[in-house]
């Protein structure tokens, strides 16, 4: 009886296997393709939007008047440098050794000072443009984000180092809807 039972359990199990073979395994066990539509992206110019914005006008602005406050001062210590080295050299002969050297020790102080100042004045407007364009730039990339999101970019570029070479199909130039999303256009 154990023998036909184990007979009959074999003769199902191979019933079942031989119905199943008939299925193709190669569409049983295979992934399912997802098509996925590839979504456009868009590009633009930073540098084109950024100085098409108002703010960034008034902070060239803000920045030329900083620069030319420092030219006139530096401007003025050339000057005060030309007339004590000017001195000197007239006096070179007709003055005493010891106010000779105080002469040079004025004029290398004065050298020191204006180079320290050349330096401090360069740093200083680095400063202040990064300082100027930081909320510019902050703005801007608020504005790039919130297009992105509306046009549903996979993501946005920009042109200005010439990194994107080619575009195709699904890019998009983007830069009017930045401008409007600023309030430019």
């Amino acid at each position: 009886m154990n023998k036909t039972l184990i007979l009959i359990a074999l003769f199902s199990c191979a019933g079942l296997l031989s119905a199943q073979e008939e299925v193709p395994l190669a569409s049983a066990n295979a992934p399912q393709q997802v098509v996925v539509e590839p979504r456009p992206f868009g590009y633009l110019s930073w540098n084109d939007v950024l100085h098409a914005m108002p703010e960034y006008v008034q902070a060239q602005k803000s920045l030329d008047e900083l620069r030319k406050t420092c030219n006139g001062e530096m401007e003025r210590a050339e000057q005060e440098f030309s007339k004590k080295f000017a001195e000197y050299i007239d006096g070179q002969k007709s003055f005493p050794e010891n106010i000779m050297l105080k002469r040079q020790k004025e004029l290398q102080l004065l050298m020191d000072q204006s180079l320290q100042f050349k330096k401090e004045a360069i740093e200083m407007l680095q400063k202040a443009e990064e300082e100027l364009m930081e909320p510019l730039n902050a703005k801007l990339k608020e504005a790039v984000i919130a297009v992105g999101k509306k046009r549903n970019y996979s993501r946005v570029f920009n042109t200005d180092s010439n990194a994107l070479l080619y575009i195709g199909e699904d890019g998009e130039d983007c830069t009017d809807a930045v401008l409007i999303q600023l309030g430019i256009k």
